[in-house]
């Protein structure tokens, strides 16, 4: 079996850490046959307890995680939170002691625990997903949990995915890390990013009559810039902000001579943004239901109905 050199924030004492279970490796060879050689380090339970506060975990959630080991977050999950899921492991024997511990803490109904590849698992189940793995490990994930419904919630301890940097970033001080020895842990927290890189065209009433709008989107994870266009006119795009489906940006845009303030917030379902639209100008004020369509795979539906006045515009 491949070995796996051990990140240089641990103590020499300690050879290797897992995730918030165990590492998991990614080997082509039947379950029964695999005899893991990577040591195994439990993530400290009050770690446990703020990666599962980071993804807001609820009675309404289905967690995944990776490299479960003896299966405390997942355990945890579901007896503190109510959270149903499953943890999968490389090691038979720490699957045997998770399947112990969640007959233990009386949520076998709740959870299961499998002996499985981690890169073979389905993961679209999932609105959170939990982690405690190397850090080429996480990006070679990457595309995997990218693909995941916008909006599932990921939570690693102490390494984060490269380049994808993350929502929301913690730092625990954990007394039982390194077997009582103690020491700094890192949690990261990332949502999944809906796909909104493109052209997105809308309608709405403004100034007595309707105006086209045109959006051009660029997209790396979930940063987002771009610019709008109003009767050939560019108007740069301002605090963009995209977190799962949920998306906001503004533009000031000149209408009729005057400059009009431009807000908007939807949610985004495959190629349709749906939300309010707030304006605002010297002579313009109001606030309306919004619909953009990306073009290329709207040709065929519905033509976008004006949109409806939320409020009157003065």
């Amino acid at each position: 079996m491949q070995s796996i050199s051990c990140p240089p924030r641990l103590p020499a004492r300690v050879q290797c850490a897992s995730g918030a279970l165990a590492i998991l490796l990614s080997f082509d060879v039947a379950a029964q046959d695999v005899e893991p050689r990577v040591p195994y380090v439990p993530t400290p339970q009050e770690v446990v307890e703020r990666m599962l506060r980071m993804a807001k975990v609820g009675p309404g959630d289905y967690l995944i995680d990776l490299g479960s080991g003896d299966g405390r977050i997942v355990i945890t999950a579901a007896k503190r939170y109510g959270a149903r899921g499953f943890g999968v492991d490389i090691n038979p024997e720490r699957i045997d002691e998770a399947n112990v511990n969640a007959r233990k803490a009386g949520v076998t109904d709740k959870v299961a625990f499998y002996q499985r590849d981690l890169f073979k698992t389905d993961l679209s189940k999932a609105t959170v997903i939990t982690m405690y793995l190397l850090p080429r490990v996480n990006v070679e994930l990457r595309p995997k949990l990218l693909a995941l419904a916008p909006g599932t919630r990921i939570v690693s301890h102490d390494f984060d995915m490269g380049d994808w940097k993350a929502d929301a970033h913690a730092v625990v001080d954990a007394k039982e890390k390194y077997g009582g020895e103690g020491g700094r842990s890192d949690v990261y927290f990332w949502a999944v990013p809906a796909r909104v890189a493109g052209v997105w065209r809308w309608q709405l009433p403004v100034g007595g009559k309707p105006r086209q709008y045109e959006l051009k989107l660029d997209q790396q994870y979930q940063r987002i810039s771009g610019g709008a266009w109003i009767a050939g006119r560019q108007s740069k795009i301002a605090g963009a902000r995209l977190r799962g489906a949920d998306i906001r940006f503004q533009f000031t845009a000149t209408i009729d001579g005057v400059p009009v303030r431009h807000a908007f917030a939807g949610k985004v379902d495959g190629d349709v943004i749906a939300g309010t639209a707030t304006v605002s100008g010297s002579r313009i004020q109001g606030r309306l239901e919004w619909t953009a369509r990306r073009p290329a795979k709207a040709a065929a539906a519905a033509p976008v109905p004006a949109p409806r006045p939320l409020r009157a515009f003065n």
